[in-house]
């Protein structure tokens, strides 16, 4: 209800696909991970928000993306090539430099919402500059064309229920993380981010299965640099957030997976991800996978 409401308010406005992808989607999917966060950082269960920050970024590229490419070759945009996806990978370093102290801390935060806002600057110059084109999440034959009452009312629904849907995440995941003695990290890196990263997955495939490359790539380059400048710059604000030792194998593959993506669009087709490569990023995925359950 609420990507789907967002983004029906976004076409009213004569957004673009990209941006839409970017922006509306790319915050209603990452809105489970806020939820998820913000819970987790007044419970002190700093790890799974971490966690669940860095992991959701490596599904959305190495599994969402790679399957999405399976469905159909994902032809990007010169300018999310050069822009968009180099300002994600500015966000993992960013964060790497903020948490040389192993504590994401509210002034670190402040950093992170700094970065936020020129984001979405450079975003809303990207809206004067461009024309409305069709999507395939605001466009009426698709039946999510809404009133303004309407989409509004989703929104709102929409958000209440990511917010309850979060705690009931929250809570079941330090549950299983006490129940199996596994750590709080794990549980954020796998099950959390899966679970937090599934509005993208839809989004993400069925926008590839329509053939709508706009909103598949932009949804997900869009949520990772929501989830590490917005997310995490609001958690550390709520409440500093402790980097375990631990992590920091995580947030390097974070960074290579996001270099990864870049350079992939410049092997093979030139700004393809192509079948192949969308293999090789699944495989890829279920190795890192098979490695933080062996590390446990």
């Amino acid at each position: 209800m609420l990507v789907d409401s967002a983004s029906s308010l976004a076409n009213r406005l004569g957004i673009s696909a990209l941006v839409i992808g970017l922006t509306v989607v790319a915050f209603g999917t990452s809105a489970p991970e806020l939820a998820v966060n913000i819970l987790a950082s007044l419970s002190n269960s700093t790890d799974i928000a971490i966690g669940n920050i860095l992991g959701s970024n490596i599904v959305n590229i190495l599994l969402i993306l790679g399957v999405s490419a399976i469905f159909y070759p994902l032809a990007v945009q010169k300018g999310t090539v050069w822009k968009e996806i180099p300002f994600a990978l500015l966000a993992v370093v960013v964060l790497g430099f903020l948490v040389a102290d192993f504590e994401v801390s509210r002034n670190d935060g402040l950093v992170l919402i700094f970065f936020f806002a020129a984001f979405i600057i450079y975003i809303y110059r990207l809206t004067r500059r461009e024309k409305s084109t069709n999507t395939i999440l605001a466009d009426s034959k698709n039946g999510v064309s809404q009133s303004l009452v309407k989409s509004w009312t989703m929104v709102i629904i929409g958000m209440v229920g990511l917010v309850v849907g979060g705690k009931w995440i929250v809570d079941g995941a330090v549950a299983f993380a006490a129940g199996f003695g596994v750590s709080e990290a794990l549980i954020g890196l796998t099950i959390v981010a899966i679970g937090t990263s599934l509005p993208e997955m839809a989004t993400s495939i069925v926008a590839a299965y329509k053939k709508n490359v706009d909103i598949a790539v932009g949804n997900i380059v869009g949520s990772n640099i929501f989830n590490i400048f917005w997310i995490l710059g609001v958690s550390s604000i709520i409440q500093p957030l402790p980097f375990s030792s631990g992590l920091t194998t995580d947030l390097k593959v974070t960074f290579v997976v996001t270099l990864a993506l870049f350079l992939a669009l410049f092997v093979g087709k030139k700004y393809i991800l192509e079948r192949w490569q969308g293999v090789a990023f699944v495989i890829l995925y279920i190795f890192y996978t098979a490695y933080l359950i062996v590390r446990g």
